[in-house]
């Protein structure tokens, strides 16, 4: 190994970078087309939907903020696991949160093409994205559906921006997340000063099928809108002051993001109603602008084109964080000895876990292939499974470590992450009985990917190469 692949991420990104990681990851396409959906299942209630799932995701928050100013090291939930649990539940849980940011690329960039090429229709430079066709593969007599050809361009583009610059990729994702927030900024405001808002009705607030009831199934089908938090500590290392500044990031990223996404929802539902919402469906929120934005704007034609035009943005930063987060995970997992060690190694001339990054991409590439909603359902189904681990982890830690230095600590220990645990691991068992269902594809492939991982463990055990990384000690009491 050269002493070029040994060395350490170098800190380039400040708070606000990291912040932006965060939101960037949460504030993706889910805010623009779920709105809809929320509604049509809890109806006026779709605005406690938002705000309860907010309070669940922030008892895991408070476990990610704790762990990662006692450990600082990148790689997310696996660090955390890593430095607390022996060598095969780390293992596992790195192989499914590196799964879990691979599949949510998938799903971001599936995500991208329909907004992409809705855009250019509004330009009148291409056919709606029901009418788009296929390109053809020369020598091949076989074509590619445009959406996963403009998929496959968005995953390859941010994997070449990532593997040559972690500063250029932090600040690419600093300006699409600043230029996406103002676009719902401006969205708010519009709605809140229309005339149309002014005779808002959010009361009977229960009025969908089940009344109250009707929110736990709203809710899974909207968490995956607040995982994104947890892609901050992902690039510890690569942070400033990451003691101080990623629990700062973690808070800030999550808080503002729930109140833009509560302010979202009321004029959503203040302006077209619960009913008009749901009737939108995944285009609800681009409804409510065609109402009551003005018309003739510059550049932007209309409401529900800026709206298409935030929808861009959206998935584009959200991919680009898991594309960060995925191959800094895989990177954590190759220094430890877990996976290949080439994959633990920076390049010598970029300084970034180039190995990682280009294993990470591809297999993004390679699910852009899957259904949409499949991909969904994976990502969320393991983004679940592992916030249930993590809030382990941070309990462990406390009971056996407890004069370890820690910068942070959460408030009103041990409840908020006990009740992180039941809450998701509550959503995890709706969510499984549900694709048992209706979407084995998305059950047969996680199993599968849970199988292929455990047989790779046992084979490198057995060979005596699986844990073999830097002794797990050292993180976190070294400093204290």
């Amino acid at each position: 190994m050269s002493i070029a692949g040994e060395r350490s991420p170098q800190p380039e990104l400040g708070l606000l970078d990291a912040t932006m990681i965060g939101m960037g990851a949460m504030i993706g396409a889910g805010i623009f087309v779920l709105t809809g959906l929320a509604a049509e299942i809890a109806g006026p209630a779709a605005i406690l939907v938002f705000g309860l799932n907010g309070i669940v995701t922030g008892f895991t928050a408070l476990s990610y903020a704790e762990l990662a100013a006692a450990i600082p090291k990148s790689g997310g939930g696996y660090a955390f696991v890593r430095e607390i649990f022996p060598d095969r539940p780390a293992f596992l849980m790195g192989w499914m949160l590196w799964f879990a940011y691979m599949i949510a690329g998938a799903l971001y960039a599936l995500g991208f093409a329909p907004n992409f090429l809705e855009l250019l229709h509004v330009y009148g430079l291409a056919a709606a994205p029901g009418e788009a066709g296929a390109i053809a593969i020369p020598g091949l007599g076989v074509g590619v559906p445009i959406r996963v050809a403009l998929a496959f361009v968005a995953v390859a583009g941010l994997v070449a921006l990532n593997a040559v610059s972690t500063a250029a990729s932090g600040s690419v994702e600093t300006v699409f997340t600043i230029t996406k927030v103002s676009i719902l900024v401006v969205f708010v405001a519009f709605g809140l000063t229309s005339p149309m808002f002014e005779g808002a009705q959010f009361q009977p607030l229960f009025t969908a099928e089940g009344g109250a009831f009707a929110l736990l199934p709203a809710m899974g089908l909207t968490f995956i809108a607040f995982e994104g938090y947890d892609l901050i500590t992902t690039v510890t290392e690569e942070v400033k002051n990451p003691r101080e500044n990623i629990p700062k990031a973690i808070v800030v990223s999550l808080v503002v993001t729930v109140a833009v996404y509560l302010a979202v929802v009321a004029v959503a539902i203040g302006t077209i109603g619960a009913s008009g919402l749901a009737a939108a469906g995944e285009a609800g929120i681009a409804a409510a602008a065609t109402q009551f934005m003005p018309t003739g704007l510059p550049i932007i034609r209309n409401g529900g084109a800026l709206i298409v035009f935030g929808a861009v943005f959206s998935t584009l930063t959200a991919l680009n964080a898991v594309v960060i987060a995925s191959s800094r995970v895989s990177f954590a997992m190759g220094r430890e000895g877990q996976l290949l060690p080439r994959m633990g190694q920076l390049h010598h001339r970029f300084g970034t876990p180039l190995l990682a990054i280009v294993a990470s991409g591809a297999v993004m590439l390679g699910s852009v292939v899957l259904p949409t909603e499949s991909a969904g359902n994976m990502s969320s189904l393991f983004f679940l499974l592992s916030f249930v681990v993590v809030n382990g982890a941070a309990i462990k830690l406390r009971r056996e470590r407890p004069d370890m230095h820690r910068p942070y600590t959460m408030p009103y220990y041990p409840i908020p992450p006990l009740l992180g645990i039941a809450a998701n691991l509550l959503l995890a068992g709706v969510l499984v009985v549900t694709l048992v269902r209706t979407d084995p594809l998305a059950i047969g492939l996680s199993v599968g990917w849970l199988v292929v991982g455990a047989l790779a463990f046992e084979l490198a055990r057995h060979a005596g190469i699986a844990g073999a990384g830097t002794d797990k000690q050292t993180a976190g009491e070294g400093e204290a």
